[in-house]
């Protein structure tokens, strides 16, 4: 059996070029390295960036080693995966990141015999004025125009520019051609996968050129794997009063993911079914559960194992909070609760077919 209680981990660092130095300067996330940081992996059980427990009985674990020896305890009842299976980041989008996807589960399976793709959603933390992303393909544009308009890198005659706001989210399914950056900071939540096909000219790990035949081939791949019909938009999320002293912002939501945003002004006990990512926007913010405490500091994250189902907050704070939910139970049935429509609930992301 599993000892359950708050699980800090390893941190691993990517150091594209795209990056900056926003998550040090406007999270104030403490620790990172002097240079340019593009992302950090908050809770990551990806193949060459598995994260390790750091604290308490089970240090020394990895999260790949604890979600094949203790599924259901890790993650939640019933649960069987080759791995755990979400994957949070603090990104920088300094400058322009790729235009890419990342393939669905189906294309996945099919075309790079991967358990699963990788959908994904942005929680926009902070953006400049004026900045913007490209997200979805314009109807009526062919192959032969999207290969052509990718090779000139004229983005902006095939794809849609939309404006990022902070505080909005982005639901971006698996075959979504899209970029962000530059002069934004995202929160990112996704299935646990690095699979992705780009279109550039240029690596984004140290921005050395990429010779036109591969960039062909590269653009080639991500023409079999694009969905065009798919298209996006942000949102506000849906705000769920608790209590005077707490309130919930849904984010965003799927069969793969919620992502929510609370505010609280007081302790605050929480039970759960399921894993919980935790990432911490405030001050640092101490949590109780199983007799231990753990203090997260600003932009700090742990994981809460299924089995721990309780945990409190103690003072005031703001935290991100995702988990992989149960559609109907932990998002329509709470959201109709509270007078949201169907429409307003599906904004949040992919959970039309839970609504019918």
């Amino acid at each position: 059996m599993m000892k359950a209680y708050p699980l800090q981990l390893t941190l691993p660092i990517a150091t594209h070029v795209f990056g900056g130095q926003l998550i040090k300067t406007r999270l104030g996330k403490a620790g990172l390295p002097d240079g340019r940081v593009a992302e950090t992996w908050e809770v990551s059980d990806v193949d060459g960036k598995i994260a390790t427990v750091k604290n308490g009985e089970l240090a020394g674990m990895s999260l790949r080693e604890l979600a094949q020896r203790y599924p259901e305890e890790l993650v939640g009842p019933g649960w069987r995966g080759p791995h755990f299976p979400l994957l949070t980041k603090f990104i920088d989008g300094s400058g322009m990141l790729p235009v890419h996807l990342h393939a669905n589960d189906e294309t996945a399976q099919r075309l790079e015999q991967q358990p699963n793709g990788k959908t994904e959603a942005w929680h926009i933390l902070w953006a400049a004025e004026g900045a913007t992303c490209l997200a979805g393909v314009k109807p009526g544009v062919s192959r032969a125009q999207l290969r052509s308009a990718l090779l000139a890198e004229e983005y902006d005659a095939v794809m849609h520019r939309l404006p990022v706001r902070t505080g909005d989210t982005f639901y971006i399914p698996g075959g979504m051609l899209h970029a962000f950056g530059p002069d934004t900071l995202i929160y990112e939540i996704e299935q646990t996968s690095d699979i992705q096909q780009h279109a550039m000219p240029w690596r984004m790990e140290d921005g050395s050129e990429i010779s036109r035949a591969e960039q062909e081939k590269n653009i080639d791949a991500l023409l079999d794997e694009l969905r065009p019909e798919l298209t996006t938009a942000p949102q506000p999320g849906l705000v769920i009063e608790e209590s005077p002293h707490f309130s919930r912002r849904v984010c965003c939501a799927g069969p793969y993911f919620a992502l929510e945003r609370w505010r609280f002004s007081s302790d605050n006990d929480y039970t759960f079914r399921g894993a919980q990512i935790i990432s911490n926007l405030g001050d640092p913010l101490t949590l109780k559960a199983a007799g231990e405490s753990l203090t997260l500091g600003r932009a700090e994250s742990c994981l809460l194992p299924a089995a721990l189902r309780r945990v409190t907050f103690c003072g005031a704070g703001e935290t991100l909070v995702g988990y992989v939910p149960d559609l109907a139970r932990d998002i329509i049935e709470p959201l109709r609760a509270r007078g949201y429509s169907e429409k307003e609930t599906g904004r949040l992301g992919d959970v039309q077919d839970t609504l019918r």
